[in-house]
């Protein structure tokens, strides 16, 4: 959700040009990585509340500020630091304080599950100096929403302002929910509408698989994926499936023309981030923005683009977008699945020949469904957890095609079986978590801060 790095100020003076800022990324096979992002709640160990941005006690500025010993950079926002810089990985802060680590470009999975052992291992040391701990889920158990802290971004408030005209979940999704999200690469304009098509087909799958937030508020709230919900009612004008894709012909220039109608949230003017609500880029980018805005720069576009949250988008890279927060092994099995996917010719093939068919209509109404039911969902006959089955099948083969091993030995497919696990049973980690609230804990919720802590 956050925007980093230099400001373009180039002028956008023509919608080529818009449509050429995403064949810069594409990349030959031999320079392809993997990206993966994941995101956490914070919480004081004493009382089990989330983590304010300051004062006393444990804080997320505190958090922050420890992370420093391990060599990560400050980044400040008008006095505020708001996240954190080494190399190329990131720490961001997502509005309600989750903390999220959007990891270096990587070669294979072994590296990927590295850096998130290192980066978990870090916080913990700093968490446990401070008093505070860190939750592995999609959705906030028990606090409710007017309990969750406000970070000091200026382009959450404008957020936070701008979501209850247009959903009735924005704010849900803002501050009570947390994901897992990898970002792979593509060789060319045609090699991106494949992969982006598969990945929003097969995104209820990821859905069902890392299904794990079934908890609000203290009580058992119905869905499996309360993460998946609250994005069903968000913004639709820049969530979703993302129909453009399922059409013949779909590249980089069909994905332009719909990002230049979303409306926007922010311009970036003068050093502050300021709303543009109420404006599409088309209108800036036509001469019809606000008054004050002047002309659309390059920066601008890119910065809008991070704004688009359909359940696969394209930037310079995909990103795959699906997922519920989770556990360590989860972490590392979300980038397996899609590079698995997506990464080998032949498995990619033939996860196009089983999507090939399916409308957007009918991958909405199973990303919904998804979200209810987990891998109970039907489709066409079937389940969702036959799909996965399926799905796991031709990603485990493409990971061994890969033939990335370890210094031991063991194949990148080994991040895959926890899920694989998952599917076979047919139940989610939601399905687990509620047994184990009704048959471990005894009906204590609050018992879920020790067993999904990090």
């Amino acid at each position: 959700m956050s925007s980093a790095g230099a400001f373009d100020a180039t002028p956008a003076e023509s919608k080529p040009q818009l449509v050429e800022w995403f064949e810069k990324g594409c990349k030959p096979p031999v320079d392809w990585r993997i990206g993966t992002e994941h995101e956490k709640f914070g919480f004081r160990l004493a009382d089990h509340a989330p983590l304010p941005y300051d004062g006393d006690g444990p804080t997320v500025r505190k958090m922050l500020e420890g992370m420093t010993r391990f060599d990560w950079e400050p980044v400040d926002e008008n006095g505020h630091v708001i996240g954190l810089k080494r190399g190329a990985a990131t720490i961001a802060l997502e509005p309600g304080g989750q903390f999220e680590l959007s990891g270096a470009p990587l070669e294979n999975l072994h590296q990927t599950c590295g850096e998130v052992n290192q980066h978990l291992k870090e916080v913990k040391a700093v968490a446990d100096d401070i008093g505070a701990g860190f939750l592995g889920l999609g959705f906030a158990p028990t606090w409710r929403l007017d309990e969750m802290p406000v970070m000091p971004k200026a382009r959450y408030a404008i957020m936070r302002g701008y979501m209850p005209k247009v959903g009735r979940l924005g704010r849900e999704m803002m501050f009570r929910t947390c994901t897992i999200q990898v970002n792979l690469d593509f060789a060319s304009e045609a090699d991106m509408a494949k992969k982006l098509r598969v990945g929003l087909a097969l995104q209820p799958v990821a859905t069902a698989l890392f299904a794990n937030g079934p908890f609000a508020e203290g009580r058992v709230a119905g869905w499996k994926s309360l993460r998946a919900f609250a994005w069903s009612d968000t913004d639709n004008d820049r969530t979703g499936m993302l129909p453009p894709a399922f059409d013949e012909g779909f590249g980089f220039e069909q994905y332009a023309d719909w990002a230049l109608d979303v409306p926007m949230y922010f311009l970036r003017r003068d050093g502050e981030s300021k709303d543009a609500t109420g404006f599409t880029f088309r209108d800036l980018f036509d001469g019809r923005g606000p008054a004050w805005a002047g002309a659309a720069t390059m920066g601008d576009w890119e910065d809008h683009l991070s704004t688009l949250f359909p359940e696969a988008r394209i930037k310079r890279f995909l990103e795959m977008r699906g997922a519920d927060g989770g556990p360590w092994a989860r972490i590392c099995a979300l980038p397996a699945f899609w590079v698995g996917l997506l990464y080998d010719s032949a498995a990619l093939d033939a996860a196009f020949d089983l999507v090939r068919d399916w409308t957007a209509v009918e991958c909405e109404a199973l990303r919904l469904g998804a979200a209810k039911l987990g891998l109970a969902a039907p489709f066409r006959g079937r389940t969702l957890g036959d799909l996965a089955n399926d799905a796991l099948a031709l990603s485990h083969a493409g990971l061994k095609r890969r033939g990335r091993a370890n210094l031991h030995g063991e194949p990148e497919s080994v991040f895959l079986q926890d899920l694989e696990e998952i599917a076979a049973s047919g139940r989610t980690p939601a399905d687990v978590l509620l047994d184990r609230l009704k048959d471990e804990w005894g009906g204590d919720l609050d018992r879920i801060f020790a067993a999904c802590a990090y």
